[in-house]
């Protein structure tokens, strides 16, 4: 009789676990195309696109390509890439100001 109550609560466990996974995992991942050149702007368009909301962001020196995984109930792509225009570097929808890309380092100026 234990046996069966310990198998009947460790059955519980896994469906209650595994429906509570199913509900958190609303994440979506979408790329938007971002200009720069080094790894100095990989660093930096990776830290402006997490903001709160995003899980992961990868932005890729060869085709220049930002894959963002984001919860769409903190965030969106638009405030992404207002984030990373306001690093300096000009995105598909946004572009960086005069101001914030004259202060880029050199090997960074893409324009």
């Amino acid at each position: 009789m234990k046996t069966v109550k310990i198998i009947i609560v460790a059955l519980m466990a896994i469906a209650l676990g595994s429906n509570s996974y199913a509900q958190t995992s609303t994440s979506k991942t979408e790329t938007i195309k971002v200009s720069g050149n080094c790894e100095m702007c990989k660093a930096r368009i990776e830290k402006a696109a997490k903001l709160d909301g995003v899980s992961k962001a990868e932005w890729s020196t060869k085709t220049k390509m930002l894959a963002v995984t984001f919860d769409p109930a903190k965030t969106n792509m638009e405030q992404v890439g207002k984030k990373v225009a306001a690093a300096g570097h000009d995105t598909e929808k946004v572009k960086a100001t005069d101001a914030v890309y004259d202060k880029l380092p050199g090997c960074c100026k893409y324009r």
